[in-house]
């Protein structure tokens, strides 16, 4: 073999030692790119899922009212939506969200549909264990909900069995102590009758100025109402404030008629729309960004 012959075959081999290296250290960087991968998306999984979708806010905030009777000055509302009962809300989750809102001794508690989820098929047990539970909220004044897109037939005769006054398309006067009310109307979910829920202002001798509660559970519904009718407070859920929620963009998993507004909370004119983030979750089950509250409203009249 000659020189030249022997000095080829070394630097062959240095060739091929050096593609071994490269190769050995692609593998290690691929391996490492996948196991960091992993490890991030337990991580997700496990916030998402987890860590996000349990525990409770409460969103405390107080509203300046002028137009207020003198007796509602103080009232305390709370609103809880999108229980999903059967998603990440089973009966202990249920108790827990009955002492937190008991604990804060609401003048009006309102409800804003979605209670069991669509896919969890409740046991007769289930239900009458979520109206023993749900019976159990105190309000000094009354209860009020509405149905949500995936409420079924049960709804009514459990909410009525547990103490609330369902505002399906109707109207209540809401008194106390004295004989000047405030108007709560209730829209059920995609309603076709806005007109009929708002009744109340069809009576001439109505009091075109009253102070006018909406709740319903789609909140882009809110734009066909103030198209005609006057709404001083909006209480709404109906999309989880869209699930994944990033600031400056909003939410990103969204449905019919609760895309517009995503936020917990927006001024629309003289209308001040408070959107729920919801107890319990949608078929995903998970969260991020938003995390499960009720909203807890002081009412305060100013001059």
């Amino acid at each position: 073999m000659t020189r030249e012959e022997l000095n080829k075959d070394i630097q062959d081999e240095i060739e091929n030692e050096e593609i071994k290296e490269k190769r050995k250290k692609l593998v290690k960087k691929v391996i490492k790119i996948i196991v960091i991968l992993f490890i991030i998306s337990v991580i997700f999984i496990v916030y998402t899922k987890i860590i996000s979708t349990s525990g409770l806010k409460v969103k405390e905030e107080r509203i300046e009212i002028k137009n207020i009777p003198d007796s509602f000055n103080g009232v305390k509302i709370i609103q809880f939506s999108d229980l999903q009962y059967g998603s990440t809300i089973f009966e202990d989750e249920l108790k827990s969200l009955v002492k937190k809102i008991n604990k804060r001794n609401p003048d009006i508690v309102i409800f804003t549909g979605d209670l069991i989820d669509q896919d969890y098929q409740a046991k007769h047990e289930e239900n009458e264990n979520i109206i023993k539970e749900l019976n159990k909220i105190n309000a000094n004044i009354g209860k009020y909900a509405v149905s949500g897109d995936e409420d079924k037939d049960n709804f009514n005769t459990i909410l009525t069995q547990a103490g609330f006054t369902v505002l399906d398309d109707s109207y209540d006067l809401i008194y106390n102590k004295e004989n000047n009310p405030i108007l709560i109307t209730g829209l059920k979910s995609k309603t076709k009758d806005i007109n009929k829920a708002f009744s109340y202002y069809k009576d001439e001798k109505s009091n075109k100025d009253i102070y006018s509660i909406l709740i319903m559970h789609e909140p882009d519904t809110i734009d066909k109402v103030l198209n005609n009718y006057k709404v001083d407070l909006a209480l709404t859920g109906g999309n989880l404030n869209g699930e994944i929620y990033i600031p400056k963009v909003g939410g990103l998993l969204t449905r019919k008629d609760a895309k517009k507004y995503t936020k917990s909370y927006y001024k629309i004119n003289d209308t001040r729309l408070y959107v729920s983030s919801g107890v319990g979750t949608d078929k995903l089950g998970i969260r991020l960004g938003t995390m499960p509250s009720i909203n807890f409203l002081r009412l305060a009249k100013t001059n």
